[in-house]
């Protein structure tokens, strides 16, 4: 039976586990499960653990909405009701502060080709391996940055967004900061983030390391503990174990394709790709350090070859089972972005059955999910529970 068809006993046991993990703390800590263990002692099973299960996490903010990685994105993930906020991923300037971009070329973000006194900052970089043309923001100072203004990534799926072209500028990390801080006391309501280091090994070698630069803000503003609402993530695990030294929040290991390798593996001549990290031992093994994973949705459930979902893997037990909550990514409500038989027409911009997509993946007993639509997975959130 595929993954879209499980039946109501199926669904029921799926939810009823949900459910206890919410209760129990995801993962199992009050069990004693040895990965559970090793991470908590460090780490705590604290605030994070008492998030809603499944929790909403405004992947870079509302992204489906307002363009990515600005306030505007971030307040409304906040507004829409998102559990977590994740502002934002983070790259250096050159001259070392950390700003809030999904990559760093700022190309395809921003409206820094319209600025003809740029131009010449136009260069071809090899970005973990891949030939990258455009601008980054290590050729920039703060001050340049903030002289551009955040657009829409993905127009030809999100034409609406374009509206609010050139309306924000590039925040840095110390204005999230202090953003969450204030809309904590604004919303009578601790609001949590969850920000990631993007291709730290590149930047190590450029001389703008990014973990101690993390750091150091999240101690200016109190921030480095283990009950501090900031959870850390990075696809690279030597990242994560780097963090595990400079701070006490909760941290979590992105993991992408099954047959893909961490850049810092590559860099390293680790052989392990990321289908060996969601083995038993892996799972053991990134636990030792981390509290969560944040796996793509792929590898809790895979696709055939025509994009339908198959049956779910195992990795959401054997996660819990080292003591890992598990936050996937990323669900979307457009068509493209869709297992296919979600999808409703053709149009790359129309809105599919996300409703439904929501519901199977829910029933895998994840611990949350990054959306780009918060109000969306708020609503499947709650179809799910009442159940």
């Amino acid at each position: 039976m595929g993954a879209q068809e499980s039946n109501g006993q199926e669904r029921g046991t799926a939810r009823r586990a949900l459910l206890g993990a919410a209760v129990l703390g995801a993962g199992g800590a009050v069990l004693g499960l040895p990965g559970a263990a090793r991470a908590d002692e460090r780490h705590g099973g604290g605030g994070y653990r008492s998030l809603p299960k499944p929790t909403i996490i405004g992947h870079r903010g509302a992204s489906g909405y307002r363009p990515e990685h600005t306030f505007g994105s971030y307040q409304l993930a906040l507004d829409l009701g998102a559990d977590v906020v994740e502002a934002g991923d983070l790259v250096p300037t050159k001259d070392g502060h950390l700003v809030c971009r999904h990559e760093p070329e700022i190309g395809g973000t921003t409206d820094v080709s319209a600025h003809p006194e740029f131009a010449a900052r136009k260069t071809t970089k090899t970005l973990d391996g891949v030939a990258t043309t455009g601008w980054f923001t290590e050729d920039f100072t703060l001050a340049e940055l903030k002289t551009l203004r955040a657009v829409e990534r993905i127009p030809a799926n999100r034409p609406h967004n374009t509206l609010y072209n050139g309306r924000w500028e590039i925040p840095t990390f110390e204005e999230v900061l202090r953003w969450q801080d204030e809309q904590t006391r604004k919303r009578g309501k601790q609001v949590w983030i969850y920000p990631e280091t993007k291709h730290p090994t590149y930047f190590r070698k450029l001389g703008l390391g990014l973990e101690e630069r993390v750091a150091k803000l999240l101690r200016k503003y109190g921030k480095d503990r283990k009950d501090s609402p900031v959870i850390l993530q990075s696809f690279e695990p030597s990242s994560i174990e780097r963090l595990d030294k400079l701070v006490g929040n909760p941290l979590a290991v992105l993991l992408s394709g099954a047959n893909t390798r961490p850049w810092d593996f590559v860099e390293a001549g680790d052989p392990r790709t990321v289908a060996d990290l969601v083995t038993p031992a892996g799972l053991e093994w990134i636990a030792s350090y981390a509290q969560g994973i944040g796996p793509t949705l792929d590898l809790i459930i895979p696709k055939d070859a025509a994009g339908n979902l198959t049956q779910p893997t195992t990795l959401v037990a054997d996660a819990h089972r080292a003591g890992l909550i598990l936050h996937p990514y990323t669900m979307r409500n457009e068509n493209p972005f869709l297992p296919t038989s979600f999808r409703k027409g053709t149009a790359a911009d129309a809105y599919g059955d996300a409703f439904g997509a929501f519901k199977v993946y829910f029933e895998t007993g994840i611990d949350g999910v990054f959306s780009d639509n918060a109000d969306t997975a708020l609503l499947a959130r709650a179809d799910f529970l009442k159940g």
